[in-house]
């Protein structure tokens, strides 16, 4: 039996992310494995582990040690945004595709083309996802890097005025985007998925307040005229890109990443298109977000 001590913790970057060496994550793990992967997490934000392999079964055993699995979430009435979302190879609900690969002229999975914004899994729901997971299976020759903001950052670097008035504000968070573009809000909300959630929240587990804005998906503060809402959310999305706040993973074969949702917004690099990169992900579901 594998001790947890043999579990070592490198610190990849001051904004975050970490190293996790000594863990296959093929095999069932200890309550005490779990417990220490939990605490590096809490503390870290991105866990990192080199060298693995995973089946889709494993990797969703292992994921369920920390809550209870989520689905993929289906576009309502946005059909094409529903294509985008369903490839042909995505045969559990649990487990999404993010690559650009094809099998005869038909998408594999979801999401995988070129750059895209930052953004939170799932932000546009009421139970946002609370932990993602992703495994790299094929990967393009360059680019394609996972970029990840730490949001306690962000929200510490907050103005304190800015604060104040925006306490008690919410946005609107929405399922309508075209990776690296805004797209416009439509006029009926109702055919699509999306959410107000506070622009400041607190983390279910460590209690710490968080910036929750994202540039792909959330789209206005209410209660503020459409001028006021663009230039508060650029100076806050602006907060959450700042260098500083950033770990930059650059992907190797048999990567596992695990990151924290509620806490961090990640966006990903442009890659060569006619290369193929093929990641599987999965997540475990949230809780409604607090205020």
């Amino acid at each position: 039996m594998q001790d947890v001590l043999d579990i070592e913790v490198t610190r990849l970057s001051p904004a975050g992310g970490a190293e996790i060496s000594g863990v296959d994550l093929s095999r069932d793990l200890t309550p005490a494995e779990v417990a220490a992967i939990k605490q590096a997490w809490n503390e870290n934000l991105v866990l990192v582990f080199r060298k693995q392999t995973l089946t889709q079964e494993q990797q969703l055993r292992f994921a369920a040690n920390f809550g209870p699995l989520g689905n993929r979430k289906v576009a309502q009435a946005n059909e094409e945004i529903r294509h985008r979302a369903e490839g042909v190879m995505q045969t559990d609900s649990r487990v999404l595709l993010v690559s650009n690969k094809k099998v005869d002229g038909q998408p594999v999975g979801a999401f995988g083309d070129g750059e895209m914004w930052f953004h939170i899994d799932s932000g546009y729901a009421e139970r946002p996802y609370l932990y993602s997971f992703l495994f790299a299976e094929e990967l393009p020759s360059s680019g394609g890097n996972t970029l990840f903001a730490n949001m306690y950052k962000a929200y510490e670097q907050v103005p304190a005025d800015l604060k104040a008035r925006l306490a008690d504000k919410k946005a609107l968070h929405i399922h309508e985007y075209a990776r690296s573009s805004k797209t416009r809000i439509p006029a009926d909300l109702s055919k699509s998925l999306h959410y107000f959630h506070p622009l400041f929240t607190r983390h279910p587990a460590t209690g710490r307040l968080t910036l929750f804005v994202d540039r792909l998906m959330t789209q206005r503060i209410e209660g503020v005229s459409p001028e006021e809402s663009d230039a508060i959310l650029e100076q806050l999305y602006e907060l959450g890109e700042r260098k500083e706040n950033i770990y930059e993973h650059v992907w190797q074969l048999g990567d596992f990443l695990m990151w924290d949702n509620r806490a961090t917004i990640h966006a990903r690099t442009w890659f060569p298109p006619e290369e193929t990169r093929l990641l599987r992900r999965c997540t475990v579901e949230g809780e409604p977000i607090q205020g």
